[in-house]
């Protein structure tokens, strides 16, 4: 293939970009995978990815990473993307941001799943011709196509215009735990934990330590979230994720309820953009007159 050749010409289909590889962005990728997409999810080191085995994130270093029969493949380079995103079953995953993945082209879908509750939004819309904002802070019709609530009242819900709820700062319950089931660190510094994803562990007990400072777990259960050993982690961000409901009732793996609920949103907002650009294409006039043969 000629180098000339734009990147996106090597595709069969341009990919659909996710922003954030949490649990949300990983069932937002399967359910796309599943309806025939390539996807591609970017990786942002903030806020840290607590809830690991309902997540893709694992597979940039290495680990297996399998959900919903769906396998991420770490990839460094275009080339080895676009070979990726090829393969049946499979999405990709990058420390490449979106600066990054612009030489692909213009994105067929771009859904901005990281999260970033209390940050300024940037406009995805040039970038795709598909733009999906998930979460608070987004706006329909000014900083992307279609924006998608994820509060609990309100969740999976699609707006075409206006903006999507501010964060309320109470998570849904857990059985009867709510906030009080996080530990979020203290400060910032490097986190440490030797423990995986689903151990059982009690109260008081010793998870793992911020930079000198021992942090324990606030409730009998099963570690639903745990931020990966070694990493550098803000002030306020979660660390530990208790789900206090018992071995047989404790979910921390396979696909996220909350997560299946925005990736079948997405479904319904791509849908929803490809017939209005259909709507839109059959409505333009041909740039000529056609006449018929006489």
């Amino acid at each position: 293939m000629p180098s000339s050749l734009p990147l996106s010409a090597l595709l069969s289909r341009p990919p659909a970009v996710i922003l954030g590889t949490h649990e949300v962005a990983s069932a937002i990728a399967v359910r796309l995978r599943l309806n025939g997409r390539g996807v591609v999810l970017s990786h942002d080191p903030l806020p840290p990815v607590l809830r690991r085995g309902m997540a893709f994130h694992d597979a940039l270093w290495g680990d297996e990473a399998t959900i919903g029969g769906v396998r991420a493949v770490a990839v460094d380079g275009l080339l080895d993307l676009v070979a990726a995103t090829a393969r049946a079953h499979t999405v990709a995953i990058t420390r490449m941001g979106l600066a990054d993945l612009l030489p692909l082209g213009r994105f067929a879908v771009l859904v901005d799943a990281r999260l970033h509750k209390y940050a300024a939004t940037p406009d995805l819309r040039p970038f795709a011709s598909s733009s999906i904002g998930v979460g608070p802070g987004f706006t329909a019709d000014l900083d992307c196509d279609v924006a998608i609530e994820t509060r609990p009242d309100r969740l999976g819900l699609l707006l075409t215009r206006g903006a999507t709820e501010a964060p309320d700062g109470s998570p849904p319950l857990l059985g009867t735990h709510g906030e009080d089931r996080f530990v979020r660190a203290a400060e910032a510094g490097i986190w440490r934990t030797a423990f995986p994803i689903g151990a059982r562990v009690f109260r008081d007990q010793v998870v793992g330590r911020l930079g000198r400072t021992a942090v324990r777990a606030p409730l009998d259960g099963i570690l639903r979230g745990l931020v990966r050993d070694d990493s550098e982690v803000p002030e306020g961000a979660k660390l530990i994720e208790i789900d206090p409901r018992g071995r047989w009732q404790a979910r921390w793996s396979g696909l996220d309820d909350r997560g299946r609920v925005v990736a079948e949103a997405v479904g319904e907002a791509i849908a929803l953009l490809d017939r209005r650009a259909s709507t839109r294409a059959a409505a333009t006039p041909l740039p000529f007159s056609v006449r018929s043969p006489r």
